[in-house]
Protein backbone atom coordinates (compact mmCIF):
# COMPACT_ATOMS: atom_id res chain seq x y z
CA UNK A 1 0.00 0.00 0.00
CA UNK A 2 1.44 3.34 -1.09
CA UNK A 3 0.16 6.75 0.03
CA UNK A 4 1.02 10.18 -1.31
CA UNK A 5 -0.46 13.57 -2.11
CA UNK A 6 -1.35 14.46 -5.66
CA UNK A 7 -2.81 17.32 -7.67
CA UNK A 8 -5.94 16.59 -9.72
CA UNK A 9 -6.53 18.42 -13.00
CA UNK A 10 -9.71 18.21 -15.06
CA UNK A 11 -9.18 17.83 -18.81
CA UNK A 12 -11.83 18.89 -21.34
CA UNK A 13 -11.81 15.55 -23.13
CA UNK A 14 -14.50 12.92 -23.67
CA UNK A 15 -12.22 9.87 -23.83
CA UNK A 16 -11.55 7.68 -20.78
CA UNK A 17 -7.79 8.06 -20.55
CA UNK A 18 -6.14 9.42 -17.42
CA UNK A 19 -2.69 10.96 -17.60
CA UNK A 20 -0.37 10.28 -14.68
CA UNK A 21 2.95 12.00 -14.06
CA UNK A 22 5.93 9.69 -13.83
CA UNK A 23 6.57 10.89 -10.27
CA UNK A 24 3.06 9.84 -9.21
CA UNK A 25 3.47 6.49 -10.98
CA UNK A 26 6.59 5.91 -8.92
CA UNK A 27 5.04 7.15 -5.64
CA UNK A 28 2.05 4.80 -6.02
CA UNK A 29 4.21 1.93 -7.32
CA UNK A 30 2.08 1.60 -10.43
CA UNK A 31 3.42 -0.61 -13.20
CA UNK A 32 2.99 -0.51 -16.96
CA UNK A 33 0.32 1.24 -18.99
CA UNK A 34 -2.50 -1.29 -18.67
CA UNK A 35 -5.92 0.13 -17.63
CA UNK A 36 -6.24 1.24 -14.00
CA UNK A 37 -9.22 1.31 -11.65
CA UNK A 38 -9.78 4.81 -10.37
CA UNK A 39 -11.79 5.01 -7.12
CA UNK A 40 -13.48 7.71 -5.07
CA UNK A 41 -15.66 6.74 -2.14
CA UNK A 42 -18.18 4.14 -3.28
CA UNK A 43 -17.58 4.76 -7.02
CA UNK A 44 -14.98 3.25 -9.34
CA UNK A 45 -14.14 3.58 -13.05
CA UNK A 46 -11.80 1.60 -15.29
CA UNK A 47 -9.68 3.90 -17.44
CA UNK A 48 -6.74 3.73 -19.80
CA UNK A 49 -3.54 5.26 -18.44
CA UNK A 50 -0.77 7.26 -20.08
CA UNK A 51 2.37 8.65 -18.53
CA UNK A 52 3.05 12.36 -18.86
CA UNK A 53 6.42 13.97 -18.23
CA UNK A 54 5.77 16.58 -15.58
CA UNK A 55 7.54 17.29 -12.30
CA UNK A 56 5.55 16.42 -9.18
CA UNK A 57 2.55 14.18 -8.52
CA UNK A 58 -0.13 15.06 -11.07
CA UNK A 59 -3.25 13.31 -12.30
CA UNK A 60 -5.24 14.52 -15.33
CA UNK A 61 -8.84 13.28 -15.36
CA UNK A 62 -11.10 13.73 -18.41
CA UNK A 63 -14.59 15.14 -17.77
CA UNK A 64 -16.18 11.80 -18.68
CA UNK A 65 -14.33 10.08 -15.81
CA UNK A 66 -14.87 13.05 -13.50
CA UNK A 67 -18.65 12.85 -13.99
CA UNK A 68 -18.70 9.09 -13.34
CA UNK A 69 -16.55 9.35 -10.19
CA UNK A 70 -18.30 12.56 -9.06
CA UNK A 71 -14.99 14.19 -8.12
CA UNK A 72 -16.07 17.37 -6.28
CA UNK A 73 -13.10 19.59 -7.14
CA UNK A 74 -9.66 19.78 -8.70
CA UNK A 75 -6.56 20.49 -6.64
CA UNK A 76 -4.69 18.63 -3.93
CA UNK A 77 -5.87 15.43 -2.29
CA UNK A 78 -4.45 12.13 -1.10
CA UNK A 79 -3.93 9.13 -3.35
CA UNK A 80 -3.43 5.56 -2.23
CA UNK A 81 -2.75 2.41 -4.21
CA UNK A 82 -3.60 -1.10 -3.03
CA UNK A 83 -2.06 -2.73 -6.08
CA UNK A 84 -0.17 -2.07 -9.30
CA UNK A 85 -3.28 -0.96 -11.24
CA UNK A 86 -5.45 0.93 -8.72
CA UNK A 87 -5.64 4.56 -7.66
CA UNK A 88 -7.98 5.63 -4.85
CA UNK A 89 -8.50 9.37 -4.40
CA UNK A 90 -9.66 10.97 -1.20
CA UNK A 91 -10.31 10.47 1.52
CA UNK A 92 -13.96 11.33 1.09
CA UNK A 93 -15.11 12.10 4.65
CA UNK A 94 -18.70 12.92 5.57
CA UNK A 95 -19.82 14.55 8.81
CA UNK A 96 -23.32 13.35 9.64
CA UNK A 97 -25.27 16.15 11.28
CA UNK A 98 -28.66 17.85 11.57
CA UNK A 99 -29.94 21.39 11.23
CA UNK A 100 -32.14 23.83 13.09
CA UNK A 101 -33.11 27.33 11.92
CA UNK A 102 -31.21 26.72 8.69
CA UNK A 103 -30.92 29.16 5.79
CA UNK A 104 -28.93 29.40 2.53
CA UNK A 105 -25.94 31.05 4.21
CA UNK A 106 -26.03 28.66 7.17
CA UNK A 107 -27.44 25.33 5.92
CA UNK A 108 -26.96 23.75 9.35
CA UNK A 109 -28.18 26.75 11.32
CA UNK A 110 -26.18 27.57 14.42
CA UNK A 111 -24.04 24.44 13.88
CA UNK A 112 -22.67 25.71 10.55
CA UNK A 113 -19.60 27.51 11.92
CA UNK A 114 -18.69 24.52 14.13
CA UNK A 115 -18.90 22.20 11.11
CA UNK A 116 -16.55 24.49 9.20
CA UNK A 117 -14.10 24.15 12.10
CA UNK A 118 -14.28 20.34 11.81
CA UNK A 119 -13.75 20.42 8.05
CA UNK A 120 -10.95 23.00 7.89
CA UNK A 121 -7.94 20.78 8.88
CA UNK A 122 -8.61 18.34 6.03
CA UNK A 123 -10.10 20.68 3.45
CA UNK A 124 -6.93 21.13 1.34
CA UNK A 125 -5.83 17.50 1.24
CA UNK A 126 -9.13 15.58 1.24
CA UNK A 127 -12.80 15.90 0.34
CA UNK A 128 -14.41 16.77 3.66
CA UNK A 129 -18.11 17.67 3.72
CA UNK A 130 -21.20 17.78 5.94
CA UNK A 131 -24.53 16.12 5.22
CA UNK A 132 -27.87 15.22 6.77
CA UNK A 133 -29.71 11.86 6.62
CA UNK A 134 -32.11 13.22 3.98
CA UNK A 135 -29.18 13.99 1.65
CA UNK A 136 -28.34 10.31 1.01
CA UNK A 137 -29.54 8.50 -2.12
CA UNK A 138 -29.00 4.84 -1.31
CA UNK A 139 -30.11 3.51 -4.71
CA UNK A 140 -27.53 5.69 -6.50
CA UNK A 141 -24.84 5.28 -3.80
CA UNK A 142 -24.52 9.06 -3.61
CA UNK A 143 -24.94 11.87 -1.11
CA UNK A 144 -25.46 15.60 -1.53
CA UNK A 145 -22.57 17.03 0.45
CA UNK A 146 -22.13 20.58 1.73
CA UNK A 147 -18.61 21.89 1.13
CA UNK A 148 -17.53 25.16 2.79
CA UNK A 149 -16.34 28.03 0.64
CA UNK A 150 -15.00 31.47 1.52
CA UNK A 151 -18.45 32.94 1.07
CA UNK A 152 -20.53 30.17 2.56
CA UNK A 153 -21.32 26.65 1.36
CA UNK A 154 -21.72 24.82 -1.94
CA UNK A 155 -23.77 21.65 -2.53
CA UNK A 156 -22.25 18.86 -4.62
CA UNK A 157 -23.36 15.30 -5.31
CA UNK A 158 -20.56 12.90 -4.39
CA UNK A 159 -20.23 9.13 -3.86
CA UNK A 160 -20.97 7.60 -0.48
CA UNK A 161 -17.93 8.49 1.63
CA UNK A 162 -14.96 6.41 2.78
CA UNK A 163 -15.79 7.18 6.41
CA UNK A 164 -18.55 8.92 8.40
CA UNK A 165 -17.99 11.04 11.51
CA UNK A 166 -21.27 11.15 13.45
CA UNK A 167 -22.13 14.55 14.94
CA UNK A 168 -25.91 14.27 15.12
CA UNK A 169 -26.81 16.51 18.04
CA UNK A 170 -30.27 15.22 19.01
CA UNK A 171 -30.34 12.43 21.60
CA UNK A 172 -34.01 11.77 20.90
CA UNK A 173 -33.63 11.52 17.12
CA UNK A 174 -30.56 9.34 17.39
CA UNK A 175 -32.41 6.75 19.44
CA UNK A 176 -35.16 6.46 16.82
CA UNK A 177 -35.36 3.24 14.84
CA UNK A 178 -35.08 5.12 11.53
CA UNK A 179 -31.73 6.70 12.47
CA UNK A 180 -30.41 3.40 13.85
CA UNK A 181 -31.30 1.70 10.55
CA UNK A 182 -29.81 4.62 8.59
CA UNK A 183 -26.46 4.24 10.34
CA UNK A 184 -26.53 0.45 9.95
CA UNK A 185 -26.77 0.87 6.17
CA UNK A 186 -23.30 2.46 6.12
CA UNK A 187 -21.91 -0.43 8.16
CA UNK A 188 -23.46 -3.01 5.81
CA UNK A 189 -21.70 -1.28 2.92
CA UNK A 190 -18.37 -1.52 4.75
CA UNK A 191 -18.23 2.23 5.44
CA UNK A 192 -16.82 2.94 8.93
CA UNK A 193 -19.01 5.23 11.04
CA UNK A 194 -17.47 6.40 14.31
CA UNK A 195 -19.04 7.92 17.42
CA UNK A 196 -22.20 5.87 16.95
CA UNK A 197 -24.45 7.59 19.47
CA UNK A 198 -24.65 9.48 22.74
CA UNK A 199 -23.94 7.53 25.91
CA UNK A 200 -26.41 7.23 28.71
CA UNK A 201 -24.74 7.03 32.11
CA UNK A 202 -25.81 3.41 32.44
CA UNK A 203 -24.06 2.61 29.13
CA UNK A 204 -20.72 3.73 30.53
CA UNK A 205 -21.03 1.70 33.74
CA UNK A 206 -21.99 -1.39 31.74
CA UNK A 207 -19.06 -0.93 29.35
CA UNK A 208 -16.58 -0.61 32.23
CA UNK A 209 -18.06 -3.17 34.59
CA UNK A 210 -15.77 -6.19 34.81
CA UNK A 211 -12.65 -4.25 33.82
CA UNK A 212 -10.93 -3.97 37.21
CA UNK A 213 -8.16 -1.58 36.18
CA UNK A 214 -10.55 0.92 34.64
CA UNK A 215 -13.49 0.44 37.01
CA UNK A 216 -11.45 1.43 40.06
CA UNK A 217 -11.69 5.01 38.76
CA UNK A 218 -15.52 4.97 38.76
CA UNK A 219 -17.37 6.14 41.91
CA UNK A 220 -19.97 3.78 43.35
CA UNK A 221 -23.14 4.30 41.30
CA UNK A 222 -26.63 2.79 41.13
CA UNK A 223 -29.20 3.16 38.34
CA UNK A 224 -32.89 3.84 39.12
CA UNK A 225 -32.28 3.89 42.90
CA UNK A 226 -35.03 3.33 45.44
CA UNK A 227 -35.33 5.82 48.30
CA UNK A 228 -33.77 3.18 50.56
CA UNK A 229 -30.75 2.98 48.26
CA UNK A 230 -30.37 6.78 48.33
CA UNK A 231 -30.54 6.71 52.14
CA UNK A 232 -27.93 3.92 52.29
CA UNK A 233 -25.61 5.83 49.97
CA UNK A 234 -25.99 9.02 52.05
CA UNK A 235 -25.20 7.18 55.28
CA UNK A 236 -22.19 5.51 53.67
CA UNK A 237 -20.69 8.49 51.80
CA UNK A 238 -22.32 11.51 53.52
CA UNK A 239 -22.94 13.17 50.13
CA UNK A 240 -24.05 11.90 46.73
CA UNK A 241 -25.10 13.17 43.34
CA UNK A 242 -28.38 12.35 41.63
CA UNK A 243 -27.98 12.65 37.86
CA UNK A 244 -30.43 12.05 35.00
CA UNK A 245 -29.15 9.11 32.93
CA UNK A 246 -29.49 10.97 29.64
CA UNK A 247 -28.61 14.43 30.87
CA UNK A 248 -25.97 16.91 29.78
CA UNK A 249 -24.70 20.38 30.71
CA UNK A 250 -25.41 19.71 34.37
CA UNK A 251 -29.18 19.99 33.88
CA UNK A 252 -31.29 18.17 36.47
CA UNK A 253 -28.42 17.27 38.83
CA UNK A 254 -28.92 17.29 42.62
CA UNK A 255 -26.17 17.26 45.23
CA UNK A 256 -27.53 15.62 48.39
CA UNK A 257 -25.75 15.84 51.74
CA UNK A 258 -26.43 14.19 55.08
CA UNK A 259 -25.32 15.57 58.46
CA UNK A 260 -26.38 13.31 61.36
CA UNK A 261 -27.08 16.30 63.59
CA UNK A 262 -28.34 18.81 61.01
CA UNK A 263 -30.40 16.72 58.62
CA UNK A 264 -30.50 16.47 54.83
CA UNK A 265 -29.49 19.11 52.29
CA UNK A 266 -30.31 19.34 48.59
CA UNK A 267 -28.42 21.70 46.32
CA UNK A 268 -29.52 22.18 42.70
CA UNK A 269 -30.17 24.78 40.03
CA UNK A 270 -33.63 26.29 39.44
CA UNK A 271 -34.70 29.28 37.40
CA UNK A 272 -31.10 30.12 36.54
CA UNK A 273 -30.04 30.24 40.19
CA UNK A 274 -28.26 27.90 42.60
CA UNK A 275 -30.58 26.96 45.47
CA UNK A 276 -30.11 25.05 48.75
CA UNK A 277 -32.82 23.33 50.81
CA UNK A 278 -32.56 21.71 54.24
CA UNK A 279 -34.85 18.96 55.53
CA UNK A 280 -34.99 17.43 58.98
CA UNK A 281 -36.67 14.29 57.62
CA UNK A 282 -35.50 12.02 54.81
CA UNK A 283 -39.11 11.66 53.62
CA UNK A 284 -39.29 15.41 53.02
CA UNK A 285 -36.19 15.21 50.85
CA UNK A 286 -37.82 12.41 48.84
CA UNK A 287 -40.95 14.53 48.38
CA UNK A 288 -38.80 17.24 46.82
CA UNK A 289 -37.41 14.65 44.41
CA UNK A 290 -40.89 13.33 43.54
CA UNK A 291 -39.85 9.84 44.62
CA UNK A 292 -43.32 8.85 45.84
CA UNK A 293 -43.50 6.11 43.21
CA UNK A 294 -40.75 4.35 45.14
CA UNK A 295 -38.00 4.67 42.56
CA UNK A 296 -36.09 7.52 40.92
CA UNK A 297 -36.54 6.41 37.34
CA UNK A 298 -33.99 7.46 34.75
CA UNK A 299 -31.66 8.69 37.48
CA UNK A 300 -28.37 7.40 38.82
CA UNK A 301 -27.15 7.97 42.37
CA UNK A 302 -23.38 8.43 42.51
CA UNK A 303 -20.93 8.52 45.39
CA UNK A 304 -19.75 12.05 46.15
CA UNK A 305 -16.00 12.67 46.01
CA UNK A 306 -14.14 15.30 48.04
CA UNK A 307 -12.42 17.01 45.15
CA UNK A 308 -9.42 19.29 45.31
CA UNK A 309 -10.47 22.92 45.73
CA UNK A 310 -9.35 26.45 45.03
CA UNK A 311 -10.96 29.28 47.03
CA UNK A 312 -13.25 26.64 48.60
CA UNK A 313 -14.62 25.83 45.15
CA UNK A 314 -14.33 22.23 43.85
CA UNK A 315 -12.32 21.56 40.68
CA UNK A 316 -12.79 18.87 38.08
CA UNK A 317 -11.27 18.36 34.63
CA UNK A 318 -12.58 17.79 31.12
CA UNK A 319 -10.26 15.43 29.23
CA UNK A 320 -10.82 15.45 25.46
CA UNK A 321 -9.47 12.27 23.85
CA UNK A 322 -9.17 11.17 20.22
CA UNK A 323 -7.92 8.19 18.29
CA UNK A 324 -5.03 9.26 16.07
CA UNK A 325 -3.78 8.19 12.66
CA UNK A 326 -2.24 5.04 14.20
CA UNK A 327 -5.55 4.06 15.85
CA UNK A 328 -4.23 4.91 19.33
CA UNK A 329 -5.98 6.92 22.05
CA UNK A 330 -4.31 10.24 22.87
CA UNK A 331 -5.26 13.12 25.16
CA UNK A 332 -5.77 16.12 22.88
CA UNK A 333 -6.74 18.68 25.48
CA UNK A 334 -7.51 19.18 29.17
CA UNK A 335 -9.49 21.97 30.75
CA UNK A 336 -9.82 22.48 34.50
CA UNK A 337 -13.29 23.59 35.63
CA UNK A 338 -13.72 25.53 38.85
CA UNK A 339 -17.25 25.44 40.28
CA UNK A 340 -19.14 28.68 40.81
CA UNK A 341 -20.05 29.65 44.35
CA UNK A 342 -22.92 27.47 45.52
CA UNK A 343 -23.11 25.55 42.25
CA UNK A 344 -23.81 21.82 42.17
CA UNK A 345 -21.59 21.39 39.08
CA UNK A 346 -18.53 22.99 37.46
CA UNK A 347 -20.35 23.87 34.20
CA UNK A 348 -19.52 27.35 32.92
CA UNK A 349 -23.24 28.09 32.36
CA UNK A 350 -23.76 27.51 36.07
CA UNK A 351 -21.09 30.02 37.05
CA UNK A 352 -18.04 27.79 36.57
CA UNK A 353 -14.66 29.01 35.34
CA UNK A 354 -12.24 27.38 32.87
CA UNK A 355 -8.58 27.21 33.89
CA UNK A 356 -5.57 25.30 32.60
CA UNK A 357 -4.69 22.07 34.46
CA UNK A 358 -1.23 23.45 35.19
CA UNK A 359 -2.71 26.51 36.91
CA UNK A 360 -4.76 24.28 39.20
CA UNK A 361 -2.36 21.44 39.91
CA UNK A 362 0.65 23.67 40.55
CA UNK A 363 -1.38 25.61 43.10
CA UNK A 364 -2.80 22.51 44.82
CA UNK A 365 0.03 19.97 44.59
CA UNK A 366 3.17 22.04 44.01
CA UNK A 367 6.15 19.93 42.96
CA UNK A 368 3.95 16.82 42.49
CA UNK A 369 1.75 18.55 39.91
CA UNK A 370 3.39 17.13 36.77
CA UNK A 371 3.38 13.54 38.09
CA UNK A 372 -0.31 13.79 38.99
CA UNK A 373 -1.12 15.22 35.56
CA UNK A 374 0.70 12.35 33.82
CA UNK A 375 -1.08 9.80 36.04
CA UNK A 376 -4.41 11.39 35.12
CA UNK A 377 -3.63 11.17 31.39
CA UNK A 378 -2.71 7.49 31.74
CA UNK A 379 -5.94 6.80 33.63
CA UNK A 380 -7.99 8.58 30.94
CA UNK A 381 -6.37 6.52 28.17
CA UNK A 382 -6.93 3.33 30.19
CA UNK A 383 -10.62 4.24 30.56
CA UNK A 384 -10.97 5.00 26.84
CA UNK A 385 -9.36 1.71 25.88
CA UNK A 386 -11.67 -0.21 28.22
CA UNK A 387 -14.81 1.51 26.90
CA UNK A 388 -13.74 0.88 23.32
CA UNK A 389 -12.88 -2.74 24.04
CA UNK A 390 -16.42 -3.42 25.26
CA UNK A 391 -18.30 -1.19 22.81
CA UNK A 392 -20.15 -2.79 19.87
CA UNK A 393 -19.47 0.26 17.68
CA UNK A 394 -16.49 2.33 16.52
CA UNK A 395 -15.32 5.12 18.81
CA UNK A 396 -12.94 7.85 17.75
CA UNK A 397 -13.52 10.59 20.32
CA UNK A 398 -14.39 10.71 24.03
CA UNK A 399 -14.80 13.38 26.66
CA UNK A 400 -14.27 12.49 30.32
CA UNK A 401 -15.18 14.52 33.38
CA UNK A 402 -12.41 13.53 35.75
CA UNK A 403 -11.85 14.50 39.36
CA UNK A 404 -8.84 14.25 41.63
CA UNK A 405 -9.56 13.88 45.33
CA UNK A 406 -7.52 15.21 48.21
CA UNK A 407 -5.68 11.86 48.44
CA UNK A 408 -4.57 12.20 44.80
CA UNK A 409 -6.91 9.44 43.62
CA UNK A 410 -8.33 9.85 40.11
CA UNK A 411 -12.08 9.48 39.48
CA UNK A 412 -14.16 9.44 36.30
CA UNK A 413 -17.66 10.90 36.72
CA UNK A 414 -18.92 11.17 33.15
CA UNK A 415 -18.01 9.82 29.71
CA UNK A 416 -19.34 11.58 26.61
CA UNK A 417 -19.06 10.07 23.14
CA UNK A 418 -19.78 13.44 21.54
CA UNK A 419 -17.98 15.91 23.79
CA UNK A 420 -18.52 19.64 23.44
CA UNK A 421 -15.65 22.01 22.72
CA UNK A 422 -16.24 24.78 25.28
CA UNK A 423 -12.88 24.22 27.04
CA UNK A 424 -11.06 25.20 23.85
CA UNK A 425 -12.46 28.74 24.04
CA UNK A 426 -9.95 29.45 26.82
CA UNK A 427 -7.04 31.43 25.28
CA UNK A 428 -4.45 29.01 26.69
CA UNK A 429 -6.30 25.97 25.25
CA UNK A 430 -6.84 27.18 21.67
CA UNK A 431 -3.79 25.28 20.38
CA UNK A 432 -5.14 22.10 22.00
CA UNK A 433 -8.41 22.77 20.16
CA UNK A 434 -6.54 22.81 16.85
CA UNK A 435 -4.80 19.57 17.80
CA UNK A 436 -8.19 18.01 18.54
CA UNK A 437 -9.59 18.99 15.13
CA UNK A 438 -6.48 17.71 13.37
CA UNK A 439 -6.83 14.33 15.08
CA UNK A 440 -10.38 13.94 13.73
CA UNK A 441 -8.96 14.20 10.22
CA UNK A 442 -6.03 11.90 11.04
CA UNK A 443 -8.31 9.18 12.35
CA UNK A 444 -10.65 9.57 9.38
CA UNK A 445 -7.63 8.91 7.17
CA UNK A 446 -6.92 5.75 9.14
CA UNK A 447 -10.51 4.46 9.01
CA UNK A 448 -10.77 5.31 5.31
CA UNK A 449 -7.66 3.13 4.72
CA UNK A 450 -5.51 6.03 3.56
CA UNK A 451 -2.43 4.67 5.27
CA UNK A 452 1.21 4.63 4.24
CA UNK A 453 1.54 0.91 4.92
CA UNK A 454 -0.57 -1.97 6.06
CA UNK A 455 -1.14 -2.16 9.80
CA UNK A 456 0.23 -5.28 11.50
Amino acid sequence: MSLTTCTIHFAARTDKTVYVSSALMKSLQLTGTKPVTLKMGSKSVSAAIKIVKKAGNHLYIPVSVKSQLLVPRSGTCMAVSNGPREIQLGPLVGILTNASAANAAQPFGTRSSLLKDYIRPGSKKSFFFAFMPSDVNWSADTVVGYFPTEGGWVRKTVPLPDVVYNRLSSRKAEKSLSIENFKERFVRRGIPLFNWSFFDKSDVYNLLDGDKEAFKHVPESHLNPTPDKVRDMLEKHRFVYLKPTGGSLGIGIFRLTYHPKRGYFARFRRGGKNVLYRFSQFSSLMNLLNARSGRLRNYVVQQGIRLIEIDNCPIDFRFHLHKNGQNQWVVAGIGAKKAGKGSVTTHVKNGGQIMTPEQVLDRVFGSKADTILQNSKQAAIKLAEAIERNSPHLLGELGFDIGIDQNEQIWMFEANSKPGRSIFKHPSLKSQGKTSLGLIFEHSMYLGRFRARREA
